[in-house]
């Protein structure tokens, strides 16, 4: 396969050579080995598994569990030229089939699956006649109790090794604590690696897995935390200091809204991204980010994985994450093309407080959680000892108005009780929107009637999509819109009329939870939420909790090397650019360090040219001298400072 890998890089992705450990984890997993691969945010993950797809016979099985990730995978594949296929929920039982087919007559190099479908019968099934290279776990520390994200379907992992042994797993996670890689390899083990299986960079060895590990630092990401008692004022004085395209992360959907609806009228270019957007509003917006159309993206978590955009300048946090994984993960998105760029901590002391408050918010008491359990009960109208594999539509608000409840707490418990295996909760199930033709093909061509947009969209429903007549399809509006050449929302007017004149029957997408009851309903008092369920999560809930409030209101230590020592990584020096470090040497500048850095400066601005920020702090020189001397020359008037640009007076 080695000399195959560099071929397919250059052939499909237009790349020369691989970066860091890549090239490790492929030659790895080529050499059927179990392998597991730490890279940080923008370490190229994708193509560790999709080069080596291509090099295998076989498919190869991805599961994750980001379902717009997977559909834009896919599509990025496909329009390269790459047989790639995906099954999420969603699907129509005929589409799902004819996917699993084709995977076993061959003809899909990568097929995307979310965990939830590994328990299913017709998936394992139809596994079995598969010829898979090898399987992906993306996301692999959701499959560890110590994780941030700990999701109990990845425990079907395992039993799908069984179904396939011999088969190695590639795991690949971008944040992971010495104690999560160590879970992660004992979860998915299945075989000892001996010494004479080694490849040539391993790492370590655990569990039979190889273990590669690119570093963390990012040197040219300087993370900095501001205390703030203002934070609009704050927020809007940064972007007016610093240029660039920018992502401000916020806790809560109306907090995204009001956040981008202030900063646009402060005269900046900004808009939100939630998941309840929906999916046409989501591509518009994030193209719009993108292509620099938009220059500020405020969001939610829900904005961010599979975001390719290298040249984020600023990563700002308005509200406090919960762990020192989500933020760092969020704070890696800036700074991807290798350039200067900063990650931003706005926080005060209510910070602290919304932070404690959270653990009480995510872990109930464990009465609430039965207490919600036995409405849960009355809402559906399920008698005791009924219900089990019944899937129903969940309205939380109405279900928080009739029994009084806060939403918080609830999808809380809700969560707790899906681990506990009393439930499924799917907070955000997806149902595409279907389409079935209520006339003959005979009689549609026979209309005279349609107008020339109506005749492109529904051109475009039977190029795209087979079997119309007969049944109930799938559709993507996006793909429909594209094709017919109009605006989304004009397509979907269309398809409204068309459905009204019953020439076809139309089923918008509707985005909406549903619980499904994995047993059959149980008395309140008998609901058993073991400690390993709640007691032992909660615990290392309040320790993520208590990590990020450390890192947030240490005032003594370099937050490079805090974050850094977080994920097991030991630092030896100081990163010389957060605000620790900065404060910390600004103390100890000399007379003559700050004169010469004065004099490099005016030589460099000599040509009374524009020259940005990030061309100063370029300059052979440490950092605190840099910055003094930029102070002195500026408040004497000698450099002006705008917008992040200087210009010699």
């Amino acid at each position: 396969m080695k000399n195959d890998i560099s071929h397919l890089l250059k052939q499909y992705w237009g790349y020369d050579d691989f970066r860091g450990i890549q090239r490790d984890i492929i030659e790895s997993i080529g050499a059927g080995h179990d392998t597991l691969g730490l890279m940080p945010t923008g370490g190229g993950k994708s193509i560790t598994f999709q080069v080596p797809a291509m090099a295998m016979e076989g498919t190869c099985i991805v599961i994750t569990p980001l379902i717009a990730l997977m559909k834009d995978q896919v599509h990025h594949l496909r329009q390269i030229g790459i047989r790639a296929a995906a099954i999420y929920s969603g699907m129509q039982h005929s589409s799902i089939l004819q996917t699993l087919e084709n995977c076993i007559l061959g003809s899909t190099k990568l097929l995307y699956v979310s965990p939830e479908r590994l328990g299913s019968s017709l998936f394992q099934t139809k596994l079995r006649h598969m010829r898979v290279s090898f399987i992906t776990v993306d996301e692999a520390h959701c499959i560890s109790q110590w994780g941030y994200d700990f999701r109990p379907s990845y425990l079907e992992i395992a039993n799908i090794r069984d179904l396939l042994p011999g088969v190695p797993v590639l795991a690949l996670t971008a944040t992971a604590t010495p104690q999560v890689v160590e879970d992660i390899c004992d979860k998915l083990s299945q075989k000892p690696l001996s010494n004479s299986q080694e490849t040539r960079a391993v790492s370590t060895v655990k569990h039979g897995f190889a273990v590669f590990k690119m570093s963390f630092e990012r040197k040219n990401l300087a993370y900095l935390v501001r205390h703030s008692d203002d934070k609009l004022y704050d927020l809007v004085q940064l972007f007016e200091q610093t240029p660039g395209s920018a992502i401000v992360y916020v806790r809560s959907r109306r907090h995204a809204r009001e956040i981008s609806e202030h900063l646009c009228q402060a005269g900046l270019s900004s808009t939100f991204y939630h998941a309840g957007l929906d999916h046409a509003d989501k591509d518009f917006r994030q193209r719009e980010w993108q292509h620099d159309r938009i220059r500020i993206m405020v969001a939610t978590n829900a904005f961010g994985m599979g975001i390719d955009k290298p040249d984020v300048r600023l990563v700002l946090h308005y509200d406090c994450p919960d762990s020192i994984e989500a933020y760092f993960q969020e704070a890696g998105r800036a700074g991807r093309d290798g350039q200067p760029a900063q990650a931003i901590l706005l926080y005060n002391n209510s910070d602290n407080a919304k932070l404690q408050k959270r653990i009480n918010d995510t872990y109930p008491p464990k009465d609430d959680i039965r207490q919600i359990y036995e409405h849960l009960a009355y809402y559906y109208q399920i008698a005791t000892g009924d219900g089990y594999g019944v899937a129903h539509e969940f309205n939380m608000e109405e279900f928080c108005l009739r029994f009084r409840h806060f939403p918080i707490q609830v999808n809380s418990a809700l969560q707790i009780l899906e681990r506990a295996g009393y439930i499924e909760y799917d907070e955000e199930a997806d149902n595409e929107a279907r389409v079935k033709f209520l006339i003959g093909r005979d009689d549609l061509y026979r209309l005279d009637q349609l107008s020339p947009d109506e005749d492109k969209v529904i051109v475009s429903l039977l190029r795209n999509y087979g079997g119309l007549f007969a049944d109930y399809g799938y559709i993507d509006e996006s793909i429909v819109a594209q094709q017919a050449g109009i605006p989304q929302p004009q397509c979907y007017d269309i398809l409204k009329s068309l459905s009204q004149r019953h020439l076809i029957s139309f089923i918008p997408r509707k985005q909406v939870p549903y619980i499904r009851y994995c047993q059959r309903r149980e008395d309140a008092e008998h609901i058993v939420l073991p400690a390993n369920i709640y007691e032992e999560r909660k615990e290392q809930y309040a320790q993520r909790i208590q990590a990020m409030t450390t890192y947030a209101r240490s005032t003594d230590r370099c937050r490079s090397r805090m974050l850094l020592e977080y994920f097991g990584e030991k630092s030896i020096k100081d990163c010389g650019q957060c605000d620790v470090c900065l404060d910390a040497h600004g103390k100890t500048v000399t007379k003559e360090g700050q004169r010469t850095a004065k004099e490099q400066i005016q030589a460099l601005l000599a040509d009374h040219q524009r020259h940005h920020i990030t061309e100063i702090l370029r300059l052979q020189l440490p950092t605190e001298e840099i910055n003094a001397a930029l102070d002195s020359l500026v408040s004497e008037e000698h450099v002006k400072m705008n917008d992040g640009f200087l210009l010699l007076v």
